[in-house]
């Protein structure tokens, strides 16, 4: 369970400080989906800057300069990698041609192995899985929707991504994985977290959420490009169904137990809790049925509502609705 969150100023009329605020709440909001360590990216003269620690978000300063128009920022909830190793962590510096861009990632990758296998990308200190996405922009040498479209479709497993260039131009690539983006127009600011939790959280502790603001539509499989002033453009790409890759594997227990540790590394990138996920193997719901639930919350909250409380509504439906 990691989270995406960050901002575009594209007039530039909100105030330094409040852009600082709003930077630090997002982040520290943004512990709810990952405390194992946190990071941003911004430019500077043309620069990409990346400051992130392994560390959790409320114990680092974060204090993007004067002039800073737009951040990118990630909260790591550790899946492959450690972050005692800061090079494993988010966001990742990267160059295409010539363009130099930052990325971050929220979700698990399963092929990243494969890939460097096949010479798709070449062998890295980093250990963590999604920085194989940011090698293959690199390898196409160019940061465009084309590129982005080619790294979507060759990745397997979760994911939503951002990408941050050296221009002030954000991209968000719109996977299976959750993100909410807003925009602020009267006073010039799109604003992103992965979920609406977060959002809301880091937007009422600042006070943000009194302005008038408008939900910016993204489902999976766009690519969403916000430039320096503000314009939107949209691509598309393919989104793969995984659950056929493991058809196959139901035959074999080995595998069947490698699908299971997949589901539980990744369900917390849909805010589900990996206790709920063994409950429900216990229970004799079979991976690929669950892999369903983690797509439909509401089948989900179904199947554990019966299983915690039986039939009916209960207190966990209600709680899980947001009722409590």
């Amino acid at each position: 369970m990691c989270s995406l969150f960050g901002f575009l100023d594209y007039q530039g009329i909100v105030p330094h400080k409040v852009l600082r605020k709003l930077t630090q709440a997002l982040a520290n909001a943004a512990e709810e989906r990952g405390t194992d360590a946190a990071g941003i990216s911004y430019i500077n003269e043309g620069k990409v800057v990346i400051y992130k620690r392994p560390k959790p978000a409320h114990k680092l300063h974060f204090n993007p300069p004067e002039g800073t128009r737009a951040v990118m920022g990630h909260t790591r909830m550790t899946t492959q990698g450690n972050e005692k190793f800061n090079y494993n962590n988010h966001p990742f510096a990267g160059i295409a041609g010539d363009t130099s861009f930052a990325f971050a990632h929220n979700g698990v990758l399963w092929n990243d192995k494969e890939l460097r296998k096949d010479k798709l990308i070449p062998d890295t200190h980093i250990e963590t899985d999604s920085y194989a996405a940011c090698q293959l922009i690199e390898k196409h040498g160019q940061l465009n929707f084309d590129s982005l479209k080619y790294m979507a479709e060759t990745v397997e497993g979760n994911f939503t991504f951002t990408v941050l260039d050296d221009s002030n131009s954000l991209y968000i690539i719109k996977g299976s994985n959750p993100m909410c983006l807003l925009r602020f127009k009267d006073i010039g600011l799109y604003v992103y977290a992965s979920t609406e939790s977060i959002m809301k959280n880091a937007l009422s502790r600042i006070g943000l959420h009194k302005f008038a603001h408008e939900r910016i539509k993204t489902e999976e499989g766009d690519i969403l490009c916000i430039d320096r002033n503000g314009n939107i453009t949209r691509s598309e790409f393919e989104p793969k169904i995984y659950r056929s890759k493991y058809m196959s594997w139901y035959d074999d227990s080995s595998y069947y137990n490698m699908h299971e540790e997949i589901l539980l590394a990744y369900c917390g990138c849909y805010g589900v809790d990996s206790e709920d996920v063994e409950l429900l193997l216990e229970y004799g719901y079979t991976c690929d049925e669950i892999e369903e639930m983690l797509m439909e919350p509401s089948m989900l909250h179904e199947a554990l509502n019966d299983i915690k409380f039986g039939a009916g509504e209960s207190l966990y439906e209600s709680c899980y609705g947001g009722i409590c």
